[in-house]
C-alpha cells in the first residue's frame, strides 16, 4: 500500500510540474505577443501621425558635404539611392527621408566662420547653387518653397519642400543688399552668428566682443523682419539671444539647439531665454548632435581634447608619434554614445519651460561629426524619437505640433509681420555709419 502510494506520487508530481511549466510558458508567450502587439500599434500610430503631419527639419548640412566630399557633384552621388553605404557615407538621401516622413527641410548653406566679405558672399552663393541644382536633379521628389503655404502645398503633392538657411551673419559680408538677394534666392532664415563672433553679433563659442548685438546687428534683425526672413539664434551668445528677442517684431527660431539646463553647453538655450521664446512665439528646434545632447559624450570630448593638447606638447614636430598616441588613447577610451532618450529629455524640457507650441526638430544631420545618437543615425530615424515621446505619454496633437506645426505657425506669423512692414524702406546704411569705422 505504501509502495503504491509512492508510485502514484511519482507519476503525479512530474505531471503537475510540467503543467506549471506549460502555464508559465504560455503566460510568457502571451506577454511577448501583447508587447509585440503594443509595439506594432505604436509603430502604426506614429506612421499615421507623421504621414498626416510630416517632419519639418530646421537644419541639414548636406550641401557642404556635397561640396566637400563630392566636389560640388563632380564626383558621382545619387541621392535617390542609399548614401549610408558610400565611401564617404552620408546621413541623408531621398529614400531615407521618405522612410523618416520628412515633409520639409531647411538646407543649411554653411560656410567657414573665418570667411569674410566678398569671399563669404561668393561661397554662400556657391552653396545656394548646390541646393538649387539638387532640387533640379530630383523634381519629382523635391521642390523649392518660399512660404508656409508652399510647404503645405508641396507636402500634399507628395514632394519634400526645400528651404534654405544661411548659417551665419558673416555670410552677408555686412551687406544688407546681400541679405535681400539671399532671400530672393530662397533663404528663409539666417543665423546671426556661427562659431566665431562677426562684426555685428557675438557667438556662443567665442569670447564676447559686442556683448550681444551692435546697432547694425539690431538693424539687420529689423530688416529680416521686414523681408520675412526668420531670425535664427542657434550658435549665438546668450546676450545676443536676449537682445535679438528684445528687438524682433517676428517670432525667432533656434534652427538646431537644445536645452542648456539638460546639457550645459553654450550652444544650448538657457531657461530664461526659453521663457522669452514663449513670449515671442518662437520655436526651439532640438539638435541631435551628441556634444550638445549628452553630458557623458561632452566629457569624453573634453578629455580627448586635453589628451590631444598633451601629446602635441609632448611630441612637437613628431606627427607620427602624436597620431600613434592619440590612436592608443581612442582605443582605450571609446566614447559613450548619446541616446534617443537623451534627445527626448531636451524636447521635454523645452516643452516644460516654453510650452508645447515652442519646440521643434532641427537634427543637424550631415553636420554631426562622429557618432550620431543611438537610434537617430540618419534621416529615416525620426519615428524612433516620436515613439519614445509617445511612450512618455505625448498626445498625437502635441506630437504634430513638434513635427512641424509649430514651425509653420512661426513662419506664417513672420510672413504677417513682413506684410505689415511693406511700406518701410530697405535698410541701406553701412556698418561703418551705424557702428563706427572698422
Amino acid at each position: 500500500m505504501a509502495l503504491g502510494s509512492r508510485r502514484r506520487c511519482s507519476t503525479v508530481l512530474p505531471f503537475k510540474g510540467t503543467n506549471r511549466m506549460l502555464k508559465l510558458l504560455a503566460a510568457a508567450l502571451l506577454a511577448t505577443a501583447a508587447t509585440g502587439a503594443r509595439a506594432d500599434a505604436l509603430d502604426a500610430r506614429i506612421d499615421k501621425l507623421l504621414s498626416a503631419s510630416p517632419i519639418i527639419d530646421g537644419h541639414n548640412d548636406l550641401p557642404w558635404e556635397i561640396r566637400d566630399k563630392y566636389d560640388f557633384w563632380r564626383k558621382p552621388l545619387d541621392l535617390a539611392a542609399d548614401t549610408s553605404r558610400l565611401e564617404h557615407p552620408l546621413q541623408t538621401d531621398l529614400l531615407r527621408m521618405r522612410k523618416g516622413h520628412v515633409g520639409a527641410q531647411f538646407w543649411s548653406v554653411w560656410i567657414p566662420a573665418d570667411l569674410k566679405g566678398d569671399a563669404a558672399i561668393r561661397t554662400t552663393l556657391e552653396e545656394i547653387d548646390i541646393v538649387h541644382r539638387m532640387v533640379a536633379r530630383y523634381p519629382g521628389q523635391l521642390e523649392l518653397a518660399g512660404s508656409a503655404a508652399d510647404i503645405k502645398r508641396i507636402e500634399k503633392q507628395g514632394r519634400i519642400a526645400s528651404l534654405i538657411g544661411i548659417e551665419g551673419g558673416h555670410q552677408i559680408g555686412n551687406s544688407p543688399a546681400a541679405l535681400r538677394e539671399f532671400y530672393a534666392l530662397g533663404a528663409r532664415y539666417m543665423t546671426l552668428s556661427h562659431s566665431l563672433n562677426n562684426d555685428f553679433a557675438d557667438s556662443a563659442t567665442d569670447d564676447p566682443v559686442h556683448h550681444g548685438l551692435t546697432p547694425f546687428g539690431k538693424a539687420i534683425v529689423h530688416e529680416m523682419n521686414r523681408i520675412g526672413m526668420l531670425v535664427d539664434l542657434s550658435h549665438v551668445s546668450a546676450e545676443t539671444m536676449r537682445q535679438a528677442l528684445a528687438v524682433t517684431k517676428a517670432p525667432v527660431i533656434f534652427s538646431h539647439s537644445s536645452a542648456r539646463a539638460v546639457m550645459d553647453h553654450p550652444r544650448n538655450v538657457p531657461d530664461d531665454v526659453l521663457k522669452l521664446v514663449a513670449a515671442n512665439g518662437g520655436v526651439v528646434m532640438v539638435n541631435f548632435y551628441p556634444g550638445f545632447v549628452s553630458a557623458a559624450y561632452r566629457r569624453h570630448d573634453s578629455e580627448r581634447g586635453a589628451e590631444e593638447a598633451r601629446v602635441k606638447n609632448l611630441y612637437p614636430g613628431q606627427p607620427e608619434r602624436r597620431k600613434a598616441a592619440l590612436d592608443a588613447w581612442d582605443a582605450a577610451h571609446p566614447p559613450e554614445a548619446a541616446t534617443t532618450e537623451e534627445v527626448a529629455d531636451h524636447v521635454e524640457h523645452i516643452r516644460d519651460l516654453a510650452g508645447i507650441d515652442h519646440v521643434g526638430i532641427g537634427s543637424d544631420f550631415d553636420g554631426i561629426d562622429g557618432t550620431a545618437p543611438r537610434g537617430l543615425d540618419g534621416v529615416d530615424k525620426y519615428p524612433f524619437l516620436f515613439r519614445e515621446l509617445a511612450r512618455r505619454g505625448w498626445s498625437d496633437q502635441d506630437l504634430a505640433r513638434l513635427s512641424g506645426g509649430n514651425l509653420l505657425r512661426a513662419l506664417e506669423q513672420a510672413e504677417r509681420v513682413a506684410e505689415s512692414m511693406r511700406s518701410e524702406p530697405p535698410l541701406n546704411a553701412t556698418i561703418g555709419a551705424m557702428d563706427g569705422a572698422r
